[in-house]
């Protein structure tokens, strides 16, 4: 990614970590050290139709979620805000346009994050944003540098989600807050059969008509499945040192947001 980032991409291995050990990739089992690359396989496909196919998996949904989500956030011009798995940068130009300071839109993935800076670009943005090309388990970054730090709809893909976390709550400053906005765990039982209709059925059709790629949307689909529901990622922010921790579910529980201060 010449020139278009701050830093180039981490490494995906981690040498305290034995070859041997096993993270999960959708509903498979992967060898720990692979799943990044894999992860990254995913979004270097799905990154050109990437904004068109959210709308379709959601039906425009996700737009109302950010809102809410930049809601929660609430951007003021002297917070400086890290946004993790920012992609194609909807959750930092939201911020922008509603006043926040300014940004470092941070992906593992420079296919996403290309797309997002020309986006960035077309928009008038590029002077209030950094781009850089991490790993979020690992961020070169120094401690206590954010009033805010967001992730919309990248945890569930990363290969060690408490590291991530553990990073968020290191890169704070006293006083900022954490936000996650993640797929969940439904919570209306009398949907579950349409839902996974909808995710398992129509996304790997969608995908392949839309980004010619079934296989891509197939583990979008898994990865939720697969992603701690709302009451076990609430105990993961409170084991990393967070504090008033709370999430809000959205849709009946489709997805929720997560929120923990760093006091």
């Amino acid at each position: 990614m010449q020139n278009k980032a701050i830093l180039g991409v981490m490494s995906d291995n981690n040498s305290s970590l034995q070859a041997s050990e096993t993270a999960d990739f959708g509903y498979q089992t992967v060898p720990r050290a692979a799943k990044a690359s894999k992860v990254r396989e995913v979004f270097d496909s799905v990154a050109p139709k990437y904004d068109i196919m959210n709308d379709l998996m959601s039906l425009g949904i996700h737009r109302l979620w950010k809102h809410e989500f930049l809601n929660a956030l609430d951007p003021r011009p002297h917070y400086r805000l890290l946004d993790l798995a920012a992609g194609t940068g909807d959750i930092s130009f939201g911020w922008l346009k509603r006043g926040g300071g300014p940004v470092v839109m941070s992906d593992i993935n420079d296919s996403m994050l290309n797309v997002g800076q020309d986006r960035a670009a077309s928009k008038g943005h590029l002077s209030d944003i950094e781009f850089l090309v991490a790993d979020a388990e690992t961020l070169p970054l120094p401690a206590g540098s954010f009033d805010r730090i967001s992730m919309a709809f990248g945890l569930r893909n990363c290969t060690n989600k408490d590291n991530v976390i553990q990073e968020a709550y290191r890169l704070l400053k006293p006083g900022g807050r954490f936000f996650v906005l993640e797929f969940s765990q439904l919570q209306i039982a009398a949907l579950e059969k349409l839902y996974d209709a909808w995710s398992f059925k129509a996304l790997p059709k969608l995908g392949q008509l839309i980004a010619k790629d079934a296989e891509s949307y197939q583990y979008l689909a898994e990865s939720i499945r697969m992603f701690p529901n709302q009451e076990r990622l609430k105990s993961m922010f409170e084991g990393a040192g967070f504090e008033r921790v709370t999430y809000r579910n959205l849709s009946g529980g489709i997805a929720a947001i997560h929120a923990g201060w760093r006091l």
